[in-house]
This record gives C-alpha cells, structure tokens and sequence, in this order.
C-alpha cells in the first residue's frame, strides 16, 4: 500500500487523521473478518484434498486467491501500528523490506490470478471441448507459478528501494527511497497502475466481452446441461470477484494518479486516500465471502469439512441442482440401522 511507498508524503498532513481511532477500528475489522473467512476457504478446499476428492482447476485458483488474500492482510497489523503511531516504523530495516514487498506483491499476484480465472473462464465457455486438455490441475498449478515469477519480477523495484526515511524527533517511517523522488515517483506511480491494474482490467474486461459476445451469437452444439449450468455458475462467481476487484481498487489508484499532481494533500484528500486503502484491503476481505455466497458446492464442502472428525462416513454419489455429481457423507451408523433391524427374528415381540 502506497502508506509505505510514497516518500513525498509528510505525517504533518494527516497527523491527526493518524491519531484517529475511526480507521484503525475499520482496519481492525477487515483484517480479522478476512483473515477468518480466507482461513475457512483454504481449510475446506485442502480438506476436499485431503478426503481424496479431485480438485478442479476453479479449486485451485481459489485456493492461491486465499493464499494471497490471507498474506496481503497479514500486513494489516502493521499499517494499523502506523496510523496509531503517526506514520513511524518500529520493526526495523529488514521488516520494513519483507513487509514493503509482501504487500505490493500480494496485491500483484491477486491481480494476475484474477485474470488467468478469467481467461479460463473464457475457455470453459467458449471452447469448453476444444481446449479442455489444457484446463487441467497441472497446467493451473503452472500458471500460478508463472504468475508468482512474474510477479517477483515486477515488484523488484520495491526491493531495492524500500527502507527507513528519517522523520522528526529521531524516529523513521517506512518508504520507498527513490534515487530522485520528484522524477521517479511520477514513472514508478505509472509502473504499478498499469501493470498492477490497467493492463489486467482491460485483459478481463475484454475476456468477459468475448464471452458474453459467444453466448448471444452461439448456434454451435452446446454440452451436456450439467456442465453448461456449472460453468455458468462459475463464471457468473469469477464475475462477481473481478467486479469487487474493480469496485474497490479503482478508487486507490485512480486517487495514486491524482496524487502526482497534488503538492500538499489536504485533510480531506487524506481520508479519501486511507479510505481508497481499507478498500482495497476490504477486496481481500470480501473474496472468500463471495465464494461463499454465490457457490452451493462451496457450502456443501465446507459443511462436510467441518463434521466431527470421529464420525464415519460413506461416500455415495448424488446429483446437485445444476446437474453435477456431488458427494453425499452417510453415517455408517444410519447405514446398518435397517440390516440390523432385518435381523430381527419375527416370532420376537414388539
């Protein structure tokens, strides 16, 4: 977040904002509640492994999309110590570089995954037969070891500059120590707004274009219904998270541009600012509560993840509203109940 890449801004501006206990209280809760919500998401996918049911390609850019979430708001702790502390660091050099880097690039990977869901979504809609080769476990878990290289790569200016800026009375805060801060504010501002969100939103703007283009012109043989109706509810989640994405990242960066031309922030551009930064830390709040809302076999995972663990059940298939096969767990306990009651001898009296 831009509270420890920006070295032209002063902790005067804002002092008393920092001060305030509104924002520390909102960054509060958005950390706890996604830290609780990517925690249930994570546990029940790795639970649907664990029981040996396959994962999906959608299982597993979710998972990483958790991961991440869960990682980006790890941070939160620390931009919460800052604004009760007036901007200033107390964790030392070393941490302000881990926790520099985790943040821009947590907020990098985030977005790459975002637009390869959507890419793939694009290829389960539009040529669900033709490339379904490629969409497999395999090639997902690639793909998200691409996006992580990629994003190691682009954030290694973070790397190299981020570090402890003096301020008044002895104390440091945490900042981007850029060679030329009037220049390279300005490209490295531009930098992160095009390849942390521009060029991704346009790539799954246009995607989400080409899909809904194919299904109003489609005359071609269309699948089974069972996996039109999941990839249709599939899509319309990847839908919903790329919206939020939009909804609650635009306003920070848009306020990044309009920073560049602002010498000294007023008061009010300093809470629209902080407030553009819970937003975007509220996206990763926000994710795993979509998954929750808009999947029904999401719900049934985790419902089945958090059975007692000292009850035995018995896999059999069954059939859920789109068409697909689910799991059903039956107690082997309900299971023998009629063989034990066959057993019974008919001269025995009720």
């Amino acid at each position: 977040m831009d509270f420890l890449n920006d070295s032209n801004s002063t902790t005067a501006v804002d002092g008393a904002l920092h001060c305030s206990a509104i924002l520390p209280v909102i960054f509060g809760i958005i950390c706890f509640l996604g830290i609780v919500g990517n925690c249930i998401v994570i546990y029940t996918i790795m639970k649907k492994t664990k029981c040996r049911a396959k994962q999906t390609v959608p299982d597993i850019f979710i998972l990483n999309l958790s991961i991440v979430d869960l990682l980006f708001l790890l941070g939160m702790p620390f931009l919460i110590h800052q604004l009760l502390g007036n901007g200033t660091w107390h964790f030392g050099a070393a941490m302000c570089t881990v926790i520099t880097a985790l943040d821009s690039n947590s907020q990098i990977v985030s977005t790459y995954i975002l637009t390869a869901m959507t890419l793939d979504r694009y290829l389960a809609t539009v040529h669900p037969i033709r490339f379904n080769y490629i969409r497999t476990p395999c090639v997902a878990a690639l793909v998200i070891g691409l996006v992580w290289g990629l994003s190691v790569l682009t954030i290694i200016p973070v790397w190299m500059y981020a570090g402890l800026m003096p301020l008044p009375d002895g104390l440091v805060a945490c900042a981007l120590l850029l060679p030329d801060p009037v220049t390279d504010i300005y490209w490295f501002t531009l930098y992160q707004f095009f390849l942390a969100f521009a060029i991704p939103l346009a790539i799954i703007c246009l995607v989400f274009f080409k899909i809904l283009q194919h299904m109003s012109t489609s005359v071609a043989p269309l699948p089974p219904r069972s996996l039109r109706v999941r990839t249709r509810k599939v899509t319309r989640m990847a839908v919903a998270i790329c919206l939020a994405f939009f909804v609650c990242w635009a306003p920070y960066y848009i306020l990044q541009l309009i920073h560049l031309g602002v010498q000294k922030p007023s008061l009010a551009f300093s809470y629209a600012y902080n407030i553009a930064i819970s937003m975007g830390y509220a996206n990763s709040c926000i994710n795993p509560f979509l998954f929750i809302i808009l999947s029904e076999t999401f719900k049934r995972q985790f419902l089945r993840a958090v059975r007692p663990v000292n009850r035995k059940f018995r896999v059999t298939p069954s059939t859920t509203d789109g068409g697909s096969v689910s799991v059903r767990m039956i107690p082997e306990r309900a299971q023998q109940q009629p063989a034990s009651r066959q057993m019974i001898p008919s001269n025995v009296a009720p």
